[in-house]
């Protein structure tokens, strides 16, 4: 978050953000602290606590950095309701008077579709719908609507209050004016946005589960430790962090998900899961929020 003034920016935005992990309750607290008005639903309601709970997190962290005031910590608060699943109708009903619905739902592509169908019956025209899918066709999940034209991808990076980059995806029916508006959108939440078309893995899932999958190839072949692996890159490179230690942040299991896709879908052995993720994940090391993956936490 960048220590400007803030409140203002998204002030006639009504968000619904569905899906409250780790994406969702970043994308929801960082539109509250933009000045929308933001309802964040989750279809588990443990998890839409430790939604909440995450968010307030994240806003002290700013405050002790001198990125936020107790004042705006506050009134951004006060912007965020939490939609339980009390009710069959709990989603769609805080969706009626939506301008923005952003899906931050796990990557399962009848689950978006599902949302999505449900969501389309009750919103208005013009509300712009978007998936922060990060590997998932744009113009699949849009196949269950009858306005695909205003359906777009939006895909933010972790830890949302911090990554600067929006990358936003245009379906192959997606308006121009939709693009223009997403790209206001991601502007006025304080992201560079980048438009890419629909394909596997747009742009940056592909380059990183290719450098990611390599680092992991590399790891189980003994050439490197993990930490040299992502030494390598932070010195050599001059990445901010490892594609390992990224690995264990994103969550082994997404990353497994992701690459089977990208496998699947472009059939190149660069996407091939290799066998040392597919281990860990079946013995629950999901990296940082399980407490182990390539490093222990």
């Amino acid at each position: 978050m960048n220590n400007v003034e803030l409140d203002g920016l998204l002030n006639d935005e009504v968000i619904i953000v569905i899906g409250a992990g780790t994406m969702g309750h970043g994308i929801a607290g960082q539109a509250a602290r933009c000045g929308a008005t933001v309802r964040i639903f989750d279809a588990n309601a443990e998890s839409l606590t430790r939604g909440e709970a995450q968010i307030n997190s994240i806003y002290q962290k700013a405050i002790v950095k001198n990125k936020m005031s107790e004042l705006e910590v506050s009134e951004s608060l006060s912007r965020i309701t939490y939609i339980a699943p009390t009710h069959p109708e709990a989603l769609t009903r805080s969706c009626v008077d939506a301008t923005i619905v952003i899906e931050a739902a796990p990557e399962r592509l009848e689950l978006k579709q599902s949302i999505f169908k449900e969501v389309e019956a009750v919103v208005s025209k013009h509300t712009l719908l978007a998936s922060n899918t990060s590997s998932l066709s744009i113009d699949k999940i849009a196949m269950v609507l009858d306005h695909p034209e205003r359906f777009i991808g939006m895909h933010f990076f972790n830890p949302v209050a911090v990554m600067p980059l929006l990358e936003i995806v245009r379906g192959s029916l997606t308006s121009e004016a939709v693009i223009d508006r997403t790209r206001a959108i991601g502007e006025a939440l304080l992201k560079t946005p980048i438009v890419v078309k629909d394909a596997p893995g747009f742009a940056t899932s592909r380059l990183g589960i290719a450098l990611g999958n390599e680092a992991m190839r590399i790891f189980e072949e003994g050439v490197a430790s993990a930490e040299d692996i992502d030494r390598a890159m932070v010195l050599g490179y001059r990445h901010p962090i490892g594609p390992l230690a990224l690995t264990d942040l994103v969550g082994l299991d997404v990353r497994l998900a992701i690459s089977e896709y990208l496998y699947s879908e472009l059939g190149t052995d660069t996407f091939k899961p290799p066998q040392v993720l597919k281990d860990k994940v079946a013995s629950g090391q999901l990296g940082k929020k399980s407490g182990s993956g390539f490093y222990e936490y």
